[in-house]
């Protein structure tokens, strides 16, 4: 059967698990406000963040949110306006965006690790007139406040919402003994504490607002050019987190009656992947998050961990394979764990292998973009052993493949870039309607950049990213197969595939390689690649360092290991 064929006939709805409808109801709120304030009604009193040992209940969420909704809107701003947030994984960050949604405004999600000229682009780029920002990141965005449009800071620090003594004692650990806060001065700011006393007591005026109103900035991580911001309707992430819930159901109807589900949010809270798997799906599902600030201080987050019952961990395959290879990690009660989501890059099997052997729980690997809010296939999560794909097309969603002159691709095993339709894709670029032309197709398919393959059942396989692919004598060679390979090494603890120029075969395989074992060598690795490797896949250069380049998120930057030492 013809690839376009199969994906037109939705043929992957037969794979998927019983009881996953092939389609979501998503008119079902007419907005994320809609969503939050159901949750925030039907959920009172449980707990809805679980931070530094400290329990946020939903009802203190949503009296927060509406206090700081006020607050913003006494500002004077206008409906649609955006308000960029920049913060770790703290309780003000779920109340800042249920703030901003509550009073009209968009969110602009910002990484708190941007340098001054990245943050400025993006506060310029968006228009964003306000921020909510931690003290942490404070002398980043001094640099570079008066290049910008924001007029209103709202300053926020790591203990704000612990309590007084407890609040008092983190903030002076942060502050004099860490010393993770530069000095800086923003004499407009206002404490995160203080705008809530205020809001408290002034009115709020609710606005009407439209599944098509933008909710979110969601900006791209820059990897294809400059930094663009992905426009996030209402609807579009309402539509993510309702696909996203019905995707994980056979397995969280498994959570024993009376238990709260409990989802580990180690991922950035400004990673949409965070943001709406996380913070919305948990929302919607009345259940409790575990805020990690750090994921990178791996034994914090296993003794944090080992504090909490959990059933859902989405991670990317770097965060999976620190954990995994960690001596702490048997501190950790993993029994309940009844989903593992990775996404964000490609899960190695032999992380998939040592986390199954470690949890009992596979991971289920998924796949999608800051353009499609984010989530757009994923593997059933029924499913026993890793496959190696990145699965199916969530509910409602289409997805083919397109070669190089964007026509259907038709050849059954062939690749093409993946293109997705659904209503979970972004509206378009902001302000870039030369860049949305780019990407998106006549008939609405968002054409991601990747390429993949798909095979008779309606499994999607990343073969890799069309820039990231290496050209050796006229062949293709795709980095994450090399990967793949190499990582599965003994004593290798992670690696990536580069191309670098060659006179002889134009490109060759470059393999930068972090040791798990120190006596592993070059000719070991090389030995090991040659057994399952053709020749021109071969690396013909290995390299050992301490660490890779990676994102906040854990992805690793192939670009980075590109540029000369």
């Amino acid at each position: 059967m013809k690839n376009n064929a199969m994906t037109s006939d939705r043929i992957w709805l037969n794979s998927y698990p019983e009881g996953v409808p092939s389609d979501v109801d998503v008119g079902q709120y007419s907005s994320l406000v809609g969503l939050m304030e159901d949750s925030f009604s039907r959920f009172a009193d449980r707990t809805a963040y679980s931070f530094m040992g400290k329990s946020i209940a939903y009802r203190q969420a949503d009296e927060e949110s509406l206090a700081l909704a006020a607050y913003l809107q006494s500002l004077g701003l206008a409906k649609g306006d955006r308000v960029a947030v920049m913060m770790p994984n703290v309780p003000q960050y779920p109340v800042a965006v249920a703030a901003i949604l509550r009073a009209g405004y968009v969110v602009v999600n910002v990484n708190p690790l941007y340098t001054a000229r990245e943050l400025e682009h993006q506060l310029k780029d968006a228009g964003a007139r306000a921020i909510v920002i931690i003290e942490n990141f404070a002398a980043t965005l001094e640099k570079c406040i008066a290049q910008t449009p924001v007029q209103h800071v709202v300053l926020a620090a790591m203990g704000d919402r612990l309590g007084w003594l407890k609040g008092a004692v983190v903030n002076h650990v942060v502050r004099k003994v860490k010393k993770l806060v530069p000095e800086f001065d923003l004499p407009q700011a206002v404490r995160f504490n203080a705008a809530l006393h205020k809001g408290k007591g002034m009115a709020f005026t609710r606005p009407e607002i439209a599944p098509d109103d933008i909710a979110v900035l969601q900006y791209t991580g820059g990897t294809t050019g400059v930094s663009k911001g992905a426009v996030l309707l209402h609807r579009n992430v309402i539509a993510n987190v309702l696909q996203s819930e019905a995707w994980n159901e056979p397995v969280m109807k498994r959570i024993p009656a009376g238990e709260q589900p409990t989802a580990v949010c180690a991922l950035p809270l400004y990673h949409i992947f965070a943001f709406t798997v996380n913070m919305m799906l948990s929302l919607r599902s009345g259940g409790k998050t575990i805020l990690i600030p750090n994921p990178r201080d791996l034994p914090a987050v296993l003794k944090e961990l080992s504090k909490h019952t959990f059933h859902s961990f989405p991670a990317v395959n770097t965060l999976f394979n620190g954990l995994a290879n960690h001596p702490d990690f048997n501190t950790v009660n993993w029994s309940n764990l009844k989903v593992s989501l990775g996404g964000g890059m490609a899960v190695t099997p032999s992380v998939a292998k040592l986390w199954l052997e470690k949890t009992g729980c596979p991971i289920c690997e998924g796949y999608g973009l800051s353009e499609t809010s984010p989530s757009a296939s994923c593997n059933p999560t029924t499913s026993t052993a890793f496959t190696g794909t990145i699965g199916v097309p969530l509910p409602g969603t289409w997805m083919k493949l397109l070669d190089d002159e964007g026509q259907d691709v038709t050849e059954p095993g062939q690749p093409g870039e993946i293109a997705i339709k659904g209503p979970q894709v972004m509206a378009g670029y902001w302000q870039r309607p030369d860049e949305t032309a780019k990407v998106m197709t006549a008939d609405g398919y968002f054409k991601s950049g990747d390429v993949g393959m798909v095979d008779e059942h309606g499994f999607f396989k990343i073969v890799d990213r069309k820039k990231d692919m290496i050209l050796v004598s006229g062949f293709n060679v795709y980095p994450n197969e090399v990967e793949e390979v190499a990582s599965a090494c003994p004593g290798v603890l992670e690696c990536a595939a580069i191309g670098v120029p060659d006179d002889k075969t134009g490109e060759a395989v470059k393999l930068v390689v972090v040791k798990k074992d120190p006596a592993l060598t070059a000719e070991q690795v090389l030995a090991y690649c040659r057994d399952k490797l053709t020749g021109y896949k071969l690396p013909k250069l290995i390299e050992f360092r301490d660490d890779l380049p990676k994102t906040p998120v854990g992805k690793i930057l192939r670009r980075e290991l590109r540029k000369p030492s």
